[in-house]
C-alpha cells in the first residue's frame, strides 16, 4: 500500500519493505525499509534507509549485507545520494554506515534530547 505515491497514507512518503532470511533455516534475521523519497523528519532523522537485526544475530555481517542490497534497491528506484542515519551511540550502526561507504555531514538532535548522525553514500560511480 505504501510503495505507491497515489496509495501512501498522508505525511508518509512510499517505501519498500524486505525481510532477511536466512537460507539455511529460513530463519528471520532482520528487515530493511527503504524510503523512496524524503520528507522533512526523514531528511533530518530517518533517511532513505532503516534496518534492524534480530538481537540474537547481530555481529555476523547481515547489517552489513542488507545494506548493500539495500543500496541496490535505492538504485533502481533512481535514489542517489542516499541518506542513512544512527543513533549517536550506535556503534555497531556507524561502522556498518562507514563500511558501506558513508560519508558523515552532521548530528542532529531531535525534541526529545536523541541525537542523530547522518551519513550521505554516494552510488553514480559506485564501485562494488
Amino acid at each position: 500500500k505504501k510503495s505507491r505515491p497515489e496509495t501512501c497514507p498522508e505525511g508518509l512518503v512510499p517505501d519498500s519493505q524486505f525481510l532477511c532470511l536466512r537460507a539455511a533455516d529460513n530463519r528471520l534475521v532482520g528487515m530493511i525499509n527503504i524510503r523512496h523519497r524524503l520528507n522533512k523528519y526523514l531528511r533530518d532523522f530517518g533517511g532513505h534507509i532503516g534496518y534492524i537485526i534480530r538481537p540474537g544475530e547481530r555481529g555476523k555481517g547481515y547489517a552489513a549485507r542488507q545494506l548493500q542490497l539495500g543500496l541496490i534497491e535505492c538504485a533502481g528506484l533512481g535514489v542517489d545520494p542516499v541518506l542513512i542515519t544512527c543513533l549517536d551511540d550506535n556503534e555497531r550502526s556507524r561502522r556498518t554506515i562507514l563500511k558501506g561507504g558513508g560519508v558523515y555531514e552532521d548530528t542532529r538532535e531531535r525534541e526529545d534530547g536523541r541525537r542523530f548522525e547522518r551519513y550521505w553514500i554516494r552510488l553514480t560511480g559506485r564501485k562494488e
